[in-house]
């Protein structure tokens, strides 16, 4: 359900928005991260995800994100309940007059085929975990999936 840019600007001025991450791993144990081309955390590398729409079943959201993010077919039982997660931004994504405030639902899957990726990152790469943990180019709410950081 898309919204128009006011409704929206409101919802996320006034209520926080629950999403889904997706840690994604391949064969290799690396996870992919995209680098995102919009606020809030914009030019940072991320992992994929995506909010969860009004009336929208948890099972619906996470098969149209994995969907929209990775172009893969998979339900929630394919993955891992990763944990419960807070983000806290000073930006939106139209501007720096009020804040977002994610509560995010991480899920681990694991990938064996070669993904078609959309258009929220301007690239995507896999890193390992020592990578990621060691660039200052990944964000740090990425980086707190692996050191345990979680609400």
């Amino acid at each position: 359900m898309f919204l128009d840019k006011d409704t929206f600007s409101s919802i996320v001025k006034n209520t926080p928005l629950i999403s889904i991450d997706l840690i994604t791993y391949n064969q290799e144990d690396k996870i992919l991260l995209g680098k995102r081309v919009n606020e809030p955390a914009k030019g940072f590398w991320f992992v994929p995800g995506g909010r969860i729409f009004k009336d929208e079943t948890l099972d619906d959201a996470f098969i149209r994100t994995v969907k929209d993010e990775l172009s893969l077919s998979l339900k929630r039982e394919d993955s891992t309940l990763y944990g419960l997660y807070e983000h806290f931004y000073d930006n939106n994504v139209f501007n720096s007059e009020h804040s977002t405030h994610y509560i995010v639902l991480a899920h681990k899957i694991r990938v064996d085929e070669e993904l078609k990726l959309n258009n929220q990152h301007e690239s995507y790469r896999w890193f390992t975990q020592d990578e990621l943990l060691q660039s200052s180019d990944v964000h740090q709410y990425t980086k707190n999936y692996f050191t345990g950081d979680s609400i």
